[in-house]
């Protein structure tokens, strides 16, 4: 089992910055992919950012060049860099960690989450 615990959320005008903090406890030794997913109200959720044990990352097109992703194998931790912030980056933001290697696609399937932390951009 691994757990996961995220911090960092809050709330910030547009073009503000946040960095989302996520770390992980428990089996953290078989987790190969780490990342992060949103989910804003009414939505579907969407994968925001992922990176994995070589530190090869993948971004959704609408945060890259604005978001970073990044991990520390020696704090278990694994972050969430977010600048320039929109509104419609406006969701409750969820870390996640995969069993699995991501496929081909860049597409990965989490078998943890952490509880969420609410973003909210303001125009």
């Amino acid at each position: 089992q691994v757990q996961l615990v995220e911090s960092g959320g809050g709330s910030v005008q547009s073009g503000g910055s946040l960095r989302l903090s996520c770390v992980a406890s428990g089996d953290t030794y078989s987790v190969l992919v780490l990342g992060w997913f949103r989910q804003a109200p009414g939505k579907e959720p969407e994968g925001v950012a992922s990176i994995d044990r070589d530190g090869s990352t993948t971004y959704a097109d609408s945060v890259k060049g604005r978001f970073t992703i990044s991990r520390d194998n020696a704090k278990n931790t694994h972050y969430l860099e977010m600048n320039n912030l929109k509104p419609e980056d406006t969701a409750m933001y969820y870390c996640a960690a995969g069993l699995l290697r991501r496929c081909t696609s860049g597409s990965w399937g989490p078998n943890y989450w952490g509880q969420g932390t609410q973003v909210t951009v303001s125009a």
